[in-house]
C-alpha cells in the first residue's frame, strides 16, 4: 500500500481503483447470480418500487412551466433519488444488474445463472414498479398542481409509447451505458456520500437527454395508462384535455416500448460497460486460468 493511500491503522480512504473495482463487480456479480429465489424477488420488487418512486418525484419537479432544460435538469437530479435508494438501501435492479456480464465472461457465472437473475429481477422489478404505479394513482396524486402532474405524466407516457423500435432500443443502449457506468463508480466508493455523488450525475444525464430505462417506464407508462382510464372528467376539465389525445398510451404501446428499451438496455449495460471492463481489467486473468 503506497504512502498516500493509507493513515494511521492502515485505513484506506482514497477511492478504490478501477482494476480494484473490477474485481469487486466481478465478486458481486457471482454473489447476485448465486443469490436465492426468494431473496432475489423480494429485492427485485423492492427495487421496482424504488425507481417508480424516484420517477414519481421527477414527473412531479419536471411538471412546471419552466424551460424544457432545466425541466430536464430536475427530473433528472430527483430521478437519482430510485438508484440512490437501490444502491444504499439494498436492492436487485434489473438493469445494474446487467454488470453480472463481467463474472459470466470470467467464467465464474454460467449463462443459465445470469439469465436466470436477470428473468427473476426484471419480473419483480415490474411487479414493484406497476404496484407503485397503482398506489401514485390511488393518491390522485396527478390532480396536484391544478393538473400539471397528471398532465406531465400522460406527456411522458405517450412520448415513451410513441417510440420507433430503432430509436427506442438507441435510446436504451445510451440509457443503462450511463446507469451501468453510475454502479461501476460507485465500487470505488468508501462512504454513502461518495456512492450519492457517484449516481446523481451519470443518473440525471441520462434522465436530461431523454434515454429510456425500462424499469423506469414501468412504472411511467402504468401510471399514464391508470390517468388515462380512471381519472374522472373534472381532472379533464381542469387541465383542458381529453383520453383522445393520448392515443398510443395503450397496453399494446407499453409493450411495443418495454421490448426494445430492455434489449438496448442489455447491450447497453452488459457490453458497452460490463464486457469492456472486463476485457480492460479481468481479461488477463481469465487467459491466465486457461
Amino acid at each position: 500500500m503506497s504512502e498516500g493511500n493509507a493513515v494511521e491503522g492502515g485505513i484506506r480512504l482514497d477511492a478504490w481503483l478501477p482494476p480494484e473495482m473490477a474485481e469487486r463487480a466481478e465478486s458481486m456479480g457471482v454473489k447476485k447470480a448465486g443469490m436465492a429465489f426468494p431473496t432475489m424477488l423480494a429485492l427485485a420488487v423492492l427495487a421496482g418500487a424504488f425507481i417508480a418512486l424516484g420517477a414519481a418525484y421527477a414527473t412531479t419537479a419536471g411538471s412546471s412551466a419552466l424551460p424544457y432544460s432545466v425541466n430536464r435538469l430536475l427530473a433528472g437530479l430527483t430521478f437519482s433519488l430510485g438508484l440512490i435508494l437501490v444502491v444504499v438501501a439494498g436492492a436487485e435492479l434489473f438493469t445494474g444488474n446487467n454488470l453480472i456480464a463481467m463474472a459470466w465472461a470470467s467464467g465464474k457465472v454460467t449463462t443459465g445463472r445470469m439469465v436466470r437473475s436477470w428473468v427473476i429481477v426484471y419480473i419483480g422489478n415490474l411487479m414493484g414498479s406497476m404496484a407503485t404505479a397503482v398506489l401514485v394513482f390511488a393518491t390522485k396524486q396527478y390532480a396536484f398542481g391544478g393538473g400539471a402532474v397528471g398532465k406531465a405524466a400522460l406527456g411522458i407516457a405517450q412520448t415513451k409509447c410513441a417510440l420507433p423500435f430503432g430509436q427506442a432500443f438507441a435510446l436504451g443502449i445510451l440509457c443503462n451505458a450511463l446507469v451501468c457506468m453510475a454502479v461501476w463508480l460507485c465500487y470505488s466508493a468508501r462512504t454513502t456520500t461518495d456512492k450519492i455523488l457517484s449516481i446523481v450525475f451519470p443518473v440525471s444525464a441520462f434522465v436530461a437527454c431523454g434515454f429510456e430505462h425500462s424499469v423506469a417506464n414501468m412504472y411511467f407508462i402504468p401510471v399514464g395508462l391508470l390517468i388515462k382510464s380512471f381519472a374522472p372528467a373534472g381532472f379533464w376539465s381542469l387541465i383542458h384535455d381529453s383520453p383522445e389525445a393520448y392515443g398510443a398510451v395503450t397496453w399494446m404501446g407499453f409493450a411495443r416500448n418495454l421490448a426494445p428499451v430492455t434489449l438496448g438496455n442489455i447491450f447497453g449495460g452488459s457490453v458497452m460497460v460490463g464486457l469492456v471492463y472486463w476485457f480492460v481489467y479481468l481479461r488477463k486473468a481469465r487467459t491466465s486460468q486457461t
